[in-house]
Parts: structure tokens; C-alpha cells; sequence
């Protein structure tokens, strides 16, 4: 099975020998809270017990550091479970979808037969999404997938957009489904959560993956109005969400600075990375998330090169509107930027890229 994602450090093991530091993969660079692993560990007595099929604790826990009703909450087996679920519970006929943009939002709408468009986003704009898109929203288009900030772009979507792009959909009859997995990371506030209750067709994707860094766990969900939580609920397997996996869920809400404190790391060491990028010769787009997007114009192999050294990079050259000279780096914690930066000029200066 190939990944076409980032984090698969199984695969990069058959290829470097030695310890490989992974900025493929973009969380939280405080790394995993030591009580959600305390949580986690614990919960493992219970092995022997099924996991609570509704995750009843967790949905209340994360309503309430939401701001909404545990009724709007449905979790799942990370981010991807939950857009897979949306797919088949909503069915559109047609959405239209940024590019570039995660995958998997095409991966799972293709599945149930929907036809994907495409609104392209311009490197000239930064890749931002602007009110370009706003044409491209006719009452044939029956859902909407956006990310705040984008991924791979780490571009936030400015909020009088956002509410002028839900104004449209409404208009059109089309859902808007917005994944904010990565928002804590960038921005401080509630996101859209306030907007639920007034828009039935509003849906926001978070997880708790990136912002509190346990990926393993696999620990997603999504804000909705109750009738679709209800809908998603049918539209899969039952225990869907493990033991561990629901008690660091509740250790995570116990720790709403976690993220808060991820984001002033970010604050100065995004920065850093980034010029340090652009003095070796990399296009930046200057994004606002755990991630830095970049180009070497005609470099193709960059990933291999770094890998050859012990450093994982994210080749972008499966998304949508990029190529095979675009990459996408985490940003890490000051030191191990550093290492990369030295080990990126010192793969620049052998001319191995």
C-alpha cells in the first residue's frame, strides 16, 4: 500500500538506516501532552471492556471547550474517518473543492460518485482563497470543502470571506463543510462554532491529531447541526473511537494552553524557518500554520536527498495546482529547524539537489 501522505516512517526506515528526524508529518511542535498519554496508557486496564460507542464523556468534554451542544458533535477515527462519513451521509452530486488542498476531500467524494471541481488558487495571490471563488458557487454545486488554514499553503481564510462564502452557499442550497483542524495552531478564537446553531448546512472538521500531536491515536471529529450527527452516526461501524483514544480526548480538553502555548512557539520559530528557507534559495509562501510550504524551482528529488541525510520532508508533488519541485516542512521547535537548514545547504552545497 502506498501513502501518499506525509508521516510514514515505516517506508522511510527501508530507506535510511539511521535515526530520521520527521518534518513530514505537522503537529503541535510541544509534541503530545504528558497527561493525554497518561490517559491513554491507563485506559489500557480496560481492555477487556468494549469502548463507549457514543464517546458520551468526550463529545460533552469537547462541546464544552467548543461552545456548543454535545448533540452537534460526532466523533471519529481521525479527520479522514469524518470526511469519509460526510461523503456518504451527504452524497452530493457535485462539489467544488481548492486546489491545492488536502486530498483525502476528493479521495472520499469520489467514492460515492460525486463529480469534483476545482477552483484553482493562484501562487500571484499567495494561494489564498478570495472572493474568486465566489463565481464558482452556482446552484449546481451541492458542497464546498474548505481548509483554514489550507494544507499544504498554511493560508487562513480571513473571516468576512468566510462569512460571504457561507452567505453564497446558502444561496445555492449547498453544504459548506470547513476544516479547522489546523486553526488553533495559527489563530486564537472559536472559529466558525458560533455560526452553527443559525446555519444547518454549516459543518467544521477538527481533530485533536494536530494541535495536541497524538496521531497515533487517531482522534478527529466534526461540529454539525444534530440531525447529521445523527445520520453520521449510521453511516459506519459502531466503536469507532477506542478506549485510549477517548481518554486522551478528555485529558486534551482539560488543556485548552496546549495548542495556545504550540502557537507562540510557532510565532517565532516560523519566522526563523522561514528566512532561513528563503536564504538557501527556496520560494516560501509565508503561511500562519505549524507548516511552511516551498518551491526549488527544478529540484525534483529533494525529498530522497534530505531522506539520504535523516531529515523527511513532504513532497507535494501529488496536490492538485503544485508540482514535483514543491514541499511542505513542519515547523519544529528552534533547534531541530536548524538541523535542517544545515542538512538542506549541505545537500545544496554538494549539489545532490
Amino acid at each position: 500500500m502506498v501513502n501518499s501522505h506525509g508521516g510514514d516512517l515505516n517506508w522511510a526506515k527501508t530507506q535510511y538506516a539511521g535515526e530520521i528526524l520527521d518534518f513530514s508529518v505537522n503537529c503541535n511542535p510541544l509534541g503530545t501532552p504528558p497527561a493525554a498519554v497518561e490517559a491513554a496508557r491507563a485506559a489500557l486496564s480496560d481492555t477487556g471492556c468494549y469502548p463507549d460507542p457514543a464517546c458520551t464523556e468526550l463529545r460533552a468534554a469537547i462541546a464544552a471547550m467548543d461552545g456548543t451542544d454535545p448533540d452537534r458533535v460526532f466523533c471519529g477515527s481521525g479527520a479522514a474517518e469524518v470526511i469519509f462519513r460526510l461523503a456518504l451521509a451527504l452524497h452530493p452530486r457535485t462539489a467544488l473543492l481548492t486546489a491545492p488542498a488536502f486530498s483525502e476531500y476528493e479521495t472520499a467524494l469520489t467514492r460515492v460518485g460525486c463529480a469534483c471541481r476545482f477552483h484553482t488558487l493562484r501562487e500571484g495571490e499567495h494561494f489564498d482563497v478570495t472572493d474568486r471563488i465566489l463565481a464558482d458557487l452556482t446552484e449546481a454545486v451541492e458542497l464546498l470543502f474548505l481548509c483554514t488554514p489550507n494544507n499544504p499553503t498554511g493560508r487562513c481564510i480571513e473571516p468576512d470571506l468566510l462569512a460571504r462564502i457561507l452567505e453564497k452557499c446558502e444561496a445555492v442550497g449547498a453544504y459548506l463543510i470547513v476544516d479547522e483542524c489546523f486553526l488553533p495552531l495559527a489563530r486564537s478564537g472559536p472559529g466558525m462554532a458560533p455560526l452553527l446553531p443559525e446555519h444547518p448546512k454549516l459543518i467544521l472538521l477538527r481533530a485533536f491529531t494536530k494541535s495536541y500531536a497524538v496521531p497515533a491515536l487517531r482522534l478527529g471529529y466534526c461540529l454539525a447541526d444534530p440531525d447529521l450527527i445523527a445520520r453520521l452516526e449510521t453511516w459506519g461501524p459502531c466503536w469507532n473511537v477506542s478506549g485510549p483514544a477517548q481518554a486522551a480526548g478528555l485529558a486534551c480538553c482539560d488543556l485548552p494552553q496546549w495548542p495556545e502555548q504550540g502557537r507562540a512557539l510557532l510565532e517565532t520559530a516560523r519566522p526563523s524557518l522561514q528566512r532561513g528557507l528563503t536564504a538557501l534559495g527556496c520560494q516560501v509562501v509565508s503561511g500562519e500554520a505549524n507548516y511552511l510550504l516551498f518551491r526549488l524551482p527544478g529540484v525534483t528529488d529533494l525529498k530522497a536527498r534530505m531522506l539520504g541525510r535523516g531529515i523527511l520532508l513532504r513532497s507535494c508533488a501529488n496536490y492538485r495546482g503544485l508540482g514535483p519541485d514543491w514541499y511542505r516542512t513542519a515547523v519544529r521547535t528552534p533547534g531541530e529547524n536548524q538541523i535542517l537548514l544545515d542538512t538542506l545547504a549541505a545537500v545544496l552545497a554538494a549539489g545532490e539537489a
